[in-house]
């Protein structure tokens, strides 16, 4: 006699659709350009991305928790090159990070969640877990990689580790925002040279000879 197959859990709510997720995300981010973020609502977005409004707050509960989303999948885009040296790995990073500053839609969506959440603790946490937190991979397979080539050392204590982690990130992401959206200066090749040439100096790490 034959087992009885054992039936599959029951399925809670309709399944996620990727591509509806993106087209919602790009709309955001489109009428944050054109809006402004006071004039922004779901509703605009909705229609941008070809959705219902359900649809919209069966994902995102708040206009906030949706643009923290959309700056967020920009961020994601960044990657760590390999270019053979701490200097030269983290050059890379910076200006790949000043690339995407100079897009529309991300320095107007950061710009527009950054000055919201001075206002909003709710919405300075989801920043925190969804861009900064997310983001710090880059450093720590930066040292990962640093540490392996001999060009930074090993650090014992696992705090000590984290914290310095937390300090080259708010470094890195501090310097080039402001250069580039604050004092809206040029991030080019020399100053990206020139300050990452520092922050490796300062880290201890061995800096090749220009």
């Amino acid at each position: 006699m034959s087992t009885p197959a054992t039936p599959s859990p029951p399925r809670t709510g309709r399944p996620r659709s990727v591509t509806a997720d993106a087209a919602i995300l790009d709309a955001t981010r489109d009428a944050l350009v054109d809006l402004g973020w006071s004039k922004l609502t779901m509703g605009d977005v909705a229609q941008r991305a070809g959705v219902a409004k359900t649809t919209l707050y069966r994902r995102w509960a708040h206009k906030n928790e949706l643009v923290v989303d959309a700056v967020a999948v920009l961020f994601d885009e960044l990657e760590l090159p390999d270019r053979g040296s701490l200097l030269e790995d983290v050059q890379g990073v910076v200006l790949q990070f000043a690339a995407l500053l100079e897009r529309p839609e991300t320095k107007t969506a950061l710009m527009a969640v950054v000055a919201e959440s001075t206002r909003d603790d709710a919405l300075r946490t989801r920043i925190r877990s969804a861009i900064v937190d997310r983001q710090k991979r880059l450093v720590l397979l930066g040292r990962e990689r640093a540490q392996a080539r001999g060009e930074l050392p090993y650090e014992e204590s696992p705090v000590q580790a984290a914290r310095n982690a937390d300090l080259i990130f708010d470094v890195i992401a501090g310097a080039v925002v402001h250069r580039a959206l604050v004092s809206a200066e040029p991030v080019d090749e020399a100053w990206a040279h020139s300050f990452t040439s520092l922050l490796v100096s300062g880290l201890g790490g061995v800096t090749p000879q220009a």
